[in-house]
């Protein structure tokens, strides 16, 4: 099946992150091309931690995909305590969060991620929501954890370029971080892109847990 084929048959998607820039970050280039295929999809943001700095960049950020910054919510639990600090908790805000709203596609951090707190939020998310499709993604880390990947969705260079340009303008907070560098986010790109045999050369990679074909 075509990406586009698929994305446009979407109501509603869920991009779940464990931090601020976490989903742009792992999924940016797919949402342009989910948004270019079904402009009217409910998209819808949730990011766990934050701090007041960050959740404004957070927001500022959502509203560059989502048509109201309001069907963004941005908790402030603690950046690196997410298994520690009251995990009850933490998944309450999730399951609050399903409530009215059962989405056709979830993008998530990995269960199989190295960096504890996006571990801890893919699990959350593989307990939670049990009949939706999840796509969980990657972020490059000083931890080395990328795994071969499932699902693989081309990026056009355009989306490439779109999706960098809005994480430096997003997240200021952030571009002194080693691990905050366009080389690196392309780069990763760019490996997926050959291992998809993508026409752009570039593409974003995915882990699905399950699909079910009915």
């Amino acid at each position: 099946m075509r990406v586009t084929e698929l994305f446009s048959s979407l109501a509603s998607v869920l991009c779940v992150g464990a931090h601020p820039d976490d989903i742009e970050i792992g999924s940016g280039a797919t949402l342009r091309a989910i948004l270019r295929a079904q402009p009217s999809v409910d998209l819808r943001w949730l990011v766990l931690t934050s701090t007041p700095e960050r959740a404004a960049e957070a927001r500022e950020s959502a509203h560059r995909y989502l048509r109201d910054v309001d069907l963004a919510t941005i908790h402030s639990f603690r950046d690196g305590h997410l298994p520690y600090d009251d995990p009850a908790a933490v998944k309450a805000a999730l399951v609050a969060h399903r409530s009215g709203f059962v989405p056709d596609l979830i993008l998530a951090p990995s269960p199989r991620d190295a960096h504890q707190d996006h571990r801890f939020v893919g699990e959350l998310v593989w307990q939670v929501y049990r009949d939706q499709v999840v796509f969980h993604y990657e972020i490059a880390k000083y931890e080395g954890d990328l795994v071969p990947a499932n699902v693989y969705v081309p990026a056009s260079e355009e989306d490439v370029r779109r999706k960098l340009a809005d994480l430096y303008a997003s997240y200021p907070s952030q571009v002194t971080k080693p691990w905050f560098d366009e080389d690196l986010f392309r780069g990763l790109m760019r490996l997926r892109g050959v291992e998809a045999n993508a026409g752009s050369g570039y593409a974003e990679a995915f882990y699905a847990p399950k699909l079910i074909v009915a």
